[in-house]
C-alpha cells in the first residue's frame, strides 16, 4: 500500500500560499514601475530613494526608541505582576488578574480609543510619551502571562532551602530566581518588543505630531501612493530579520551544548 500524497500536496499548497506574496514583494521591489502593476524593468531606484528618504529613517528610529523603552518597562512590570499573581491568592488578586488579562481580549481599536479619551480628559499632550504608555499597557499583559506559564514549573522549595542555608534575598534573586526565570523573561521581552514595534492601531490613536512610528508612517506612505518604496523597505526589514536569525542559530547551539 503506497503512502498517501495528500499531506505532501497540502504542505506544498500551504507553502505556496504563504510565500508567494513574499516572493512577489521582493520582485516588485526591483520593478522600475511606481505602482507595480506591470513590469518596467529591473532597477534599484526605489532602494536609492529609500536611502534618501529621511522621514522613513526618523520613523524607524522612533519605533526603536518606543519599542526598547516599552520592552524594558513592560518586562519589569510584567514579571512583578506574574510573580504576585502566582504567589498570592485573594479576592484582590482576582481583580488584579482581570486587569492584567483585559488588554489581551479587548480589541485594539477599543483600547486605542479608550487610551485616547483618557489622555484627552487628563489634558496630556499626545506625543512619544503617550505612545510609550500605551505600548507598556498592553505589552505588560503579554509578559505577565508568558511568565505565569514559566512559573508553573518553578520549584519554590529551592528558595526555602536557600533561606535555610542563610542566603540573603539579593543572593536568592541573583542566583536562583533570575537564572531559572531568565528564559521566560527573555521570551516575554522579545514578544513585547515584537508587539510594540509592529503595533499600528493603538499607536494611530495616541500618537501626536512628530511621534509617528514606522507602521503609522507606512500607512501614510500608502495613502500618498508610494507602494514601491514600501516594497523596498519591507525587503530590507526581512533581510535584517533573517540575518539576525541566522546569526543567532550558532550562538543558540553553542549555548545548548
Amino acid at each position: 500500500m503506497r503512502p498517501s500524497r495528500v499531506p505532501l500536496v497540502v504542505s506544498l499548497l500551504m507553502a505556496v500560499f504563504l510565500y508567494i506574496p513574499i516572493v512577489m514583494l521582493v520582485v516588485q521591489s526591483f520593478n522600475a514601475a511606481r505602482f507595480g502593476g506591470h513590469w518596467e524593468g529591473f532597477s534599484f531606484i526605489w532602494y536609492e530613494r529609500l536611502l534618501d528618504n529621511r522621514p522613513v529613517w526618523l520613523a524607524t528610529r522612533q519605533s526603536l526608541i518606543v519599542a526598547v523603552t516599552s520592552t524594558l518597562f513592560s518586562t519589569v512590570l510584567g514579571t512583578i505582576a506574574a510573580w504576585a499573581l502566582h504567589r498570592y491568592r485573594s479576592r484582590l488578586q482576582d481583580a488584579h488578574y482581570l486587569l492584567v488579562y483585559s488588554p489581551l481580549v479587548v480589541p485594539d481599536i477599543l483600547m486605542g480609543m479608550s487610551l485616547l479619551l483618557l489622555f484627552v480628559n487628563l489634558g496630556v499632550q499626545l506625543g512619544v510619551g503617550t505612545v510609550m504608555v500605551a505600548h507598556i499597557t498592553f505589552c505588560t499583559s503579554y509578559v505577565a502571562f508568558v511568565l505565569l506559564g514559566r512559573l508553573q514549573d518553578f520549584d519554590f522549595s529551592l528558595i526555602d532551602a536557600a533561606r535555610d542555608l542563610g542566603a540573603r534575598e539579593a543572593t536568592i534573586f541573583l542566583k536562583i530566581i533570575l537564572p531559572l526565570l531568565g528564559p521566560g523573561i527573555l521570551a516575554g521581552a522579545l514578544l513585547a518588543f515584537t508587539l510594540s514595534i509592529d503595533d499600528f492601531v493603538i499607536t494611530f490613536f495616541v500618537s501626536g505630531p512628530g511621534s509617528s512610528t514606522l507602521p503609522v508612517h507606512v500607512y501614510s506612505m500608502m495613502k500618498h501612493g508610494t507602494p514601491s518604496l514600501i516594497n523596498a523597505l519591507s525587503v530590507i526589514l526581512m533581510t535584517v530579520t533573517f540575518s539576525l536569525v541566522l546569526i543567532s542559530q550558532p550562538l543558540l547551539k553553542k549555548h545548548t551544548q
